[in-house]
């Protein structure tokens, strides 16, 4: 009388085994990636906020900054950036070119840059 097999030997399970770890495995790596995307992402973002504001705050104050480079740090979500600006000086005496880097702090990469001019006021 022929006896039949039910069930799976322990080598089919093993290899199921490494199939599904290798899935997971996969799809964990595609989390992380994707997470970290999210994250460099919103950095770039609060950084090209932080670039747009330096440039506001220069048009709303009408001041007509001193050639040169200046640098300060911001404070965006929690999150604190240092910014570089660059001003250099135009063919037209009355406009100044406006350069704004973004960095996190303590990171030598520029998330952002921005450049702008500024115009002399007239008194």
């Amino acid at each position: 009388m022929a006896r039949h097999r039910r069930g799976f030997t322990l080598l089919e399970v093993l290899i199921a085994l490494a199939i599904l770890s290798i899935g997971v495995l996969a799809a964990m790596r595609a989390l992380v990636v994707v997470t970290q995307s999210a994250a460099d992402l919103r950095d770039r973002q609060l950084a090209e906020w932080v670039a747009q504001n330096h440039l506001a705050e220069l048009r709303a104050l009408a001041v007509f900054p001193a050639i040169g480079t200046r640098e300060g740090v911001a404070v965006q979500a929690e999150t604190n950036f240092r910014w570089l600006e660059e001003v250099k000086a135009t063919p037209n005496p009355l406009f100044r070119r406006v350069d704004v880097r973004v960095f996190l702090d303590g990171d030598d990469h520029a998330l952002a840059q921005l450049s702008g001019y500024s115009v002399l006021p007239l008194r």
